[in-house]
């Protein structure tokens, strides 16, 4: 798939971001292309529906200042976008370790996997943890390793990456733990989301694809081929924030692990903000400061006063993170409805 490009990176100034979020929250006939639309779902404001702070984002996180245009969602509502360009790289840190070395290699040395019950935490790829596989998935053929030499068989050049990291894994590259590089990437290499400024409510939950953006402006990712991967006795390992890369969207997450959530604590122990979907509703983290969870629908949502409607993630093993879209979403030039910049699809894991 052909994605837009960005050959010059520019690092937004923090007065430009909160001009355009002031823009926004002042109105100022945003809505103008064609408010007719049923006045842009009238309903928006009834779910209070709040939009993106772009203020939020990391520093870097875009490759450019976000323009505000015309755009159409997939339902046929026109409205305005914001349009974000991102490096396809988290802002602000390096992303890794993936996979571990040798058999005897602590977890400092890898990163982590979604749980065989597909729930709860990730699991540490340590050498213990290649060494057996068999075990934890009770099949014999598991073997990531060179018995001779312990050494863990793994993804290390960029013709390996392209060949394992992709549902149907190239032969030769089965019985590998699969780990890419951003310096994989193409040197244009851009994503560009268009997400609603003002989140419109769906008339029915829609599918995820592309989930949305994190804070640091890598990819929040719809589900990863969990059958494809582990048919193929690989592990797509994840670095210790539940994210890996591969050429299609550079770095991108399938879990959440605390490392894109907002410093500022919320006044009334809300769950940390993470992100923004491409509905524009909020992503915060799945439970509150004291530890517990909201009651949430289908597409594991909620209202409140303060955020409107906004999502809360699912746990990190179980390979994904919201359950459906409660706003309309919009299609990128080239790719898929959900205003993100490629799909990522795949059931969620161990699912029979």
């Amino acid at each position: 798939m052909d994605l837009p490009t960005m050959t010059i990176p520019k690092k937004l100034s923090l007065m430009t971001i909160i001009i355009i979020s002031a823009i926004t929250l002042t109105g100022c006939d945003l809505l103008s292309t064609d408010s007719s639309s049923e006045e842009i779902k009238a309903t928006s404001q009834t779910t209070g529906a709040k939009g993106i702070d772009l203020s939020l984002f990391a520093d870097g996180a875009f490759t450019d200042t976000p323009n505000i245009v015309d755009c159409e969602t997939s339902d046929g509502t026109k409205t305005s976008c914001y349009e974000i360009t991102t490096s396809g790289a988290p802002a602000g840190r390096e992303p890794g370790p993936f996979c571990p070395r040798t058999t005897s290699d602590g977890p400092e040395a890898g990163g982590g996997w979604f749980s065989k019950e597909g729930t709860g935490d990730l699991v540490d790829i340590t050498g213990e943890f290649i060494l057996k596989l068999s075990d934890y998935y009770g099949d014999e053929k598991w073997v990531i390793y060179d018995a001779k030499t312990n050494k863990v068989r793994y993804t290390a050049t960029k013709a390996a990456c392209l060949g394992a990291a992709r549902p149907d894994v190239e032969e030769q590259y089965k019985q590998n733990c699969i780990e890419c590089q951003l310096s994989y990437l193409d040197d244009d290499f851009s994503l560009t989301y268009l997400i609603p400024v003002t989140p419109i409510p769906a008339d029915k939950p829609g599918r995820v694809r592309t989930v949305g953006i994190a804070l640091d402006g890598a990819e929040l990712s719809g589900p990863a081929p969990i059958g494809a991967i582990l048919g193929s006795y690989t592990i797509a390992a994840f670095d210790d924030c539940g994210g890996h890369i591969n050429v299609h969207q550079g770095y991108h997450y399938h879990s959440t692990t605390g490392c894109t959530d907002t410093n500022d604590k919320a006044d009334d122990g809300h769950a940390a903000l993470i992100g923004y979907a491409v509905d524009g509703y909020g992503i915060y983290a799945m439970k509150n400061a004291e530890g517990k969870e909201e009651s949430l629908d289908e597409c594991r949502g909620t209202t409140d006063d303060i955020r409107g409607y906004h999502y809360h993630t699912a746990s990190p093993s179980e390979n994904m993170f919201i359950g459906c879209m409660h706003g309309e979403t919009v299609q990128t030039a080239g790719g898929p409805p959900g205003g993100g910049p490629d799909t990522h699809q795949g059931p969620p894991p161990f699912s029979k």
